[in-house]
């Protein structure tokens, strides 16, 4: 019960790793709030953590909206009085070289996966401000240490929130806020699901490229993300202030020759 009596927020939890992480923290005793712009599935994780005995609540919010997060977390403090831990989870995916990318997809990329960072960050920093206690997860990816072929904007968004970690934890260490990002490798999602079935015309053949790029030969799975993410949420991580987390099956610091 690593999490017993805390308020976690999770952004994108309808589904994949947010869905996973969700059930896991609920499990380890945290009460979950679960932000999805999916109400559909949002309710999903909410119910399937209630069938388990976990305590959950759906809160609807797009987190490129300002006012629609503003609304999301003043909920959140209504019901709960605080909000403990913020795993910024919620992303999508871009595909194409920055010729190939139109200006409205680029920009649909940048406000999901950063301002969908920033928004919820911004408004529940003050109520841990006020707390002087909270701690931050952000989801980057490995990308942002590496070059992949036609990945500029998911990987410019990556590489940003990985920067944007460090910054914000230099900014919060004096509220005892603490701020880390989670840098996986391919996770096996309906997100990755998805992109994979709308992007190559073959895509076991994709699938078998991609294990290529991985020492494990093999594609991550939710639960290896949400378990990294629960060392982030709990004490144990106590000393880690702005560092990536890698979970990517030694894409980035391996090479098998």
């Amino acid at each position: 019960m690593r999490l017993q009596g805390k308020i976690a927020l999770i952004t994108g939890g309808g589904s994949g790793i947010g869905k996973t992480t969700g059930e896991l923290f609920a499990r380890e005793g945290a009460t979950v709030i679960i932000n999805d712009i999916d109400a559909a599935k949002g309710r999903e994780t909410e119910q399937s953590i209630q069938a388990e005995g976990g305590s959950a609540l759906f809160l609807h919010a797009d987190v490129t909206d300002s006012e629609s997060v503003r609304l999301m977390v003043e909920a959140a403090i209504q019901a709960y009085g605080r909000i403990d831990i913020l795993f910024n989870n919620a992303g999508i995916s871009g595909v194409g070289a920055i010729h190939e990318i139109e200006p409205e997809a680029w920009d649909r990329v940048i406000q999901v996966n950063l301002r969908g960072v920033f928004l919820p960050s911004k408004h529940v920093i003050p109520y841990m401000m006020e707390r002087k206690v909270g701690n931050i997860i952000n989801m980057s990816s490995c990308i942002a240490e590496i070059g992949l072929a036609r990945r500029a904007s998911y990987s410019a968004t990556k590489g940003a929130v990985l920067a944007l970690t460090k910054s914000m934890q230099v900014d919060y260490a004096k509220y005892n806020i603490r701020v880390n990002a989670v840098l996986p490798g391919t996770i096996m999602t309906p997100f990755v699901e998805q992109y994979l079935h709308s992007s190559y015309e073959d895509p076991e053949l994709a699938i078998a490229a991609i294990k290529t790029r991985q020492l494990s030969g093999e594609l991550g799975r939710p639960v290896d993300v949400a378990n990294a993410v629960l060392f982030l949420a709990s004490d144990e991580s106590s000393f880690m202030m702005g560092s990536p987390l890698y979970i990517d099956g030694g894409v980035v610091f391996g090479k098998d020759a």
